[in-house]
């Protein structure tokens, strides 16, 4: 149903504009909504998350059906939780179709695959998405007035 993409360069457009959507960034509100990912700061991000990404993961989600990226998943080692976190965006458009869900699951396959035995999650603590992770086996380890801090085991 859906494909992992490891993007090229020039395929970074849809991350640009995925990031620029205020309706699909609209989770992250509490720390400034829409990110701005100009062509500026494509290379620098793109040696970081794709060409020497050591402990870190990047793919777009790819529709068949849609004939369309319709999300990104990652995960990257945090040195201030030193754990991974793990990130995964449905563009608005594509919401509703249980993207998500395959999204995260796939994505937790990755880490297994990399040899990974626990990722985190730090959402805010008004995300509606708490209820898409422990779907996929996440509990809460911790929460605090902004964030809880979910914890899957692989």
């Amino acid at each position: 149903m859906l494909e992992l993409v490891k993007p090229s360069y020039e395929q970074l457009a849809f991350r640009q504009a995925l990031l620029a959507d205020e309706k699909t960034m609209s989770y992250n509100a509490k720390w400034g909504g829409t990110i701005d990912f100009t062509p500026d700061r494509w290379e620098s991000w793109y040696r970081d998350w794709i060409s020497c990404a050591e402990g870190r993961f990047y793919r777009y989600l790819y529709s068949p059906r849609d004939n369309a990226f319709v999300g990104e998943i990652a995960y990257h080692f945090d040195e201030e939780y030193r754990c991974y976190i793990c990130n995964v965006i449905v563009h608005s458009h594509y919401r509703g179709n249980g993207f998500g869900k395959i999204g995260l699951l796939l994505l937790l396959e990755e880490a297994k695959k990399a040899g990974i035995s626990v990722v985190y999650d730090n959402i805010a603590a008004d995300n509606t998405a708490i209820r898409l992770f422990k779907q996929c086996g996440f509990t809460e380890k911790w929460r605090n007035k902004d964030i809880i801090m979910l914890e899957r085991i692989l």
